[in-house]
């Protein structure tokens, strides 16, 4: 059985139907790393535990590893020894560059498209303003043409007909 807490992040994650498309590929990527971090601790516990000098003797340490080799911080406190975890290791760094890679694309992507959409908002608005300046221009020119020419026809001086 799947915890709530966890299904509830992959609804918020995931969950939208309107959501764009590097939204979505964020978020299965994000789930795609925690499961990596996840399953590569294990792997690698199971591949060091009983290695001569081995650092990851422990799911904890393995876990902390795991997150270390996916941000690519590498403190070096823990490090594979045998070959099946140094192929873990470039499986959890290839995943963690790619997911980093892929949100940081969609984070810069969402600001650059909210600045898109807000100039487009303020051209929009200063068109209508203006459409609607040109507009009370023109009224009040025609009003004040009618006028001079009342004011002219008024006077015996108007067009004639």
């Amino acid at each position: 059985m799947v915890p709530v807490f966890l299904t509830k992040a992959v609804e918020l994650l995931l969950g939208r139907e309107n959501r764009s498309l590097h939204l979505k590929a964020a978020g299965w990527a994000t789930v795609l790393l925690a499961l990596t971090v996840l399953v590569g601790s294990w792997v690698v516990l199971v591949a060091e535990r009983h290695a001569p000098h081995a650092t990851i003797t422990s799911y904890p340490k393995a876990l902390w590893w795991s997150a270390e080799t996916a941000t690519t911080v590498g403190y070096g406190d823990f490090f594979p020894v045998t070959l099946w975890g140094r192929i873990v290791a470039v499986a959890v760094m290839g995943v963690g560059i790619t997911t980093y890679g892929m949100v940081t694309a969609a984070l810069a992507t969402w600001f650059v498209g909210h600045e898109q959409r807000r100039r487009h908002r303020l051209a929009r608005e200063a068109e209508h303003a203006a459409r609607a300046m040109r507009d009370e221009t023109e009224q009040l020119l025609h009003e004040r043409f009618d006028r001079i020419e009342r004011m002219l026809a008024d006077a015996g001086h108007g067009p004639r007909d």
